[in-house]
């Protein structure tokens, strides 16, 4: 699931963008002027109330010097500069002489992570300067509201500038969004971003200190551009094996106002340069942006581990299935991915995908360019990525693995029910109110709450504008609100759940309520073509959407489903499925592309060229 910022800290198995190369920032003049009033007494104690007050009252004064306005406008960001300034801190420790340099601030946000102040602006010019208040009107923060909770120490400090792109999309309505430039709609480490050096800052008994902070590096591309490269969904460089495509759009395109692209990258079958007749089918694997990292980790010559232990040596050997492994790159201006569906706010990603990507990619490789040949896979995002494609496209697709799927039933959207429930926040016990959790560890306890993680994006953006996980399944599930931005499933500050919006998303993207609607009309071309596993202590509480499918699956008739859904016993998210070679372990790539392999064979014609 959930992603980009909430699986930074809590899902290791996850991959996000690679680390920045900090020697390519460059350093321009500049400065900001911190003043913090900090709290009287030990540095053990609390602030006192007197001196709360004018920590609260703090403000921050950051500089944007000329010379980053003008490598911001030279990569392309629009200007006069309208966006989000953020300042972002940490507690300060004593380097590991053995662990190399601690992450920056900025790099360390996330809903367990640490303290920013987000505030929007508008119209900002070479040489500007910002005043960011904590508590003030028109700045949020997380987890703190201002600065009186801060506790007497050191730590460091950043401020973080992201710009924001005006859209003028097809419906009339005319947006301002943050521009994807490679990293997969991630703020923090966006090329075309600016940033100040972190800096120490000391709270305690000895007054205030001073931090000279500056707006005065930019981050720069994931790739160097070269001749005719944009920004957009990142331009890597093909490899031993693998190659990576990205077309322009015209149906985002024309949806936007402005250019939008589609990327692939593509993992060869062995043998395939070698063997020029020869055709091959293709699994799809959905979910987050993948960057410039290779289908399953592989990698010639490395073992892997993990999921990927053997894959790499398997692959090119002659046990493996000839086959594509194709992974998708849709970031947009909500988020790191499109989830694979033709949405208002979003736009016609399924479309596109179906429509311009794959008949591309078939054009441009031996693909065989049949439903049987084109199966699909993806976990968390992934996965539901994944039924919904098939879902809604029953006939173009000749099969789905989904593994640990985001909400397939709003009657568990996690752990909320959208369609009865009052309030997503808590539950309303009489004399108590209860806060709903979000995530959990398999020995149940908590990790975070709703409210923490709704709050949380809150100070990142406003109007969905976050790039997080409740933004993006606002902006791909729900209607367009009467401002152009995704209409809110419920009352961000409060949690109060809007029944009509909820009725939108049942009758548009409620996959089990889709396949429960039309099963007379797409059950036939579905029979034996849905593989579904999730742990039963899933991390988000997705297995008990999956219990309400699993129900329906197995009581259909006129024809039977004939789906496959396992369960894996205390397992959290993201688990794929027993291993078939190793009872009671996971299952790996390895094995699993064996597994697709069969299923191909078996549902291939007799005169396939494969």
């Amino acid at each position: 699931m959930s992603k980009a910022f909430r699986l930074r800290a809590l899902a290791p198995h996850f991959s996000f963008p690679r680390p920045l190369n900090m020697k390519r920032f460059r350093r321009l003049a500049g400065f900001v002027v911190l003043t913090l009033v900090a709290a009287c007494g030990s540095e053990r104690d609390p602030p006192t109330a007197q001196n709360a007050a004018s920590v609260s009252a703090t403000s921050f004064e950051v500089h944007l010097p000329a010379e980053t306005f003008e490598e911001m406008e030279r990569m392309g960001m629009e200007t006069p500069l309208h966006g989000r300034l953020y300042i972002v801190l940490d507690r300060f420790e004593e380097p590991d002489p053995d662990g190399g340099e601690a992450p920056e601030p900025r790099e360390q946000t996330g809903v367990t992570g640490v303290p920013i102040w987000g505030m929007s602006f508008r119209d900002a010019g070479a040489d500007q300067t910002f005043t960011l208040t904590p508590g003030a009107e028109g700045v949020r923060g997380y987890p703190l509201t201002d600065l009186s909770e801060l506790p007497p120490g050191d730590y460091r400090i950043q401020a973080l500038l992201s710009s924001w792109t005006t859209y003028h999309r097809a419906d009339g309505h005319t947006l301002e969004l943050h521009r994807e430039t490679g990293e997969g709609q991630n703020p923090w480490i966006s090329p075309g971003n600016a940033h100040s050096p972190v800096e120490t800052l000391t709270v305690g008994q000895n007054g205030p200190s001073d931090v000279r902070l500056s707006l005065d590096r930019v981050i720069p591309p994931m790739q160097l551009l070269q001749e005719g490269e944009v920004l957009e969904l990142g331009n890597p460089r093909d490899r031993e094996q693998v190659r990576f495509v990205k077309i322009r759009s015209e149906l985002l395109s024309q949806f936007w106002g402005r250019d939008m692209y589609l990327g692939a990258n593509i993992l060869l079958p062995r043998g395939y340069e070698e063997d020029t007749d020869r055709h091959y089918p293709a699994l799809f694997h959905l979910g987050h942006f993948p960057g410039d990292r290779t289908p399953f980790g592989f990698e010639p010559g490395e073992p892997g581990s993990g999921r990927t232990a053997g894959f790499s040596d398997y692959w090119m050997s002659e046990d493996a299935p000839g086959m594509f492994i194709i992974t998708i790159r849709d970031a947009n201006p909500y988020y790191d991915t499109s989830y694979s569906i033709n949405s208002p706010n979003v736009g016609p990603y399924g479309d596109a995908i179906t429509q311009e990507l794959i008949p591309h990619l078939e054009e441009q490789f031996r693909m065989v360019a049949e439903p049987w040949s084109r199966v699909l896979a993806g976990g968390s995002t992934g996965g539901w990525e994944a039924l919904a494609l098939q879902i809604f496209h029953p006939t173009y697709f000749g099969g789905a693995w989904s593994w640990c799927p985001d909400s397939v039933d709003f009657h568990n959207y996690q752990i909320v029910n959208i369609y009865d429930d009052e309030n997503a926040y808590e539950l309303d016990q009489g004399w108590i109110r209860v806060e709903r959790p979000s995530n959990r560890q398999p020995d149940g306890n908590i990790q975070f709450t709703m409210r923490q993680e709704g709050h949380y994006e809150m100070a990142v953006g406003d109007r969905s504008r976050s790039g997080g996980q409740w933004a993006i399944w606002e902006a791909a599930h729900g209607p367009v609100g009467e401002d152009g931005y995704p209409r809110p499933i419920w009352d961000h500050e409060t949690g109060v759940i809007d029944r009509e919006t909820a009725e939108y998303w049942q009758e548009n993207v409620d996959l089990h309520h889709h396949l429960r609607e039309h099963w007379s009309e797409i059950g036939p071309d579905l029979e034996g073509k849905l593989h579904i596993a999730t742990g039963d202590m899933d991390s988000y509480y997705l297995e008990l959407a999956v219990y309400r499918l699993e129900e329906f699956l197995e009581s259909a008739s006129d024809p039977p489903a004939r789906a496959r859904v396992e369960y894996g016993r205390r397992q959290p998210h993201c688990w794929l499925g027993e291993s078939p070679e190793r009872p009671g372990e996971e299952i790996n790539y390895r094995e699993f592309v064996e597994e697709v392999g069969a299923y191909l064979a078996e549902r291939a014609p007799a005169d396939a060229n494969w």
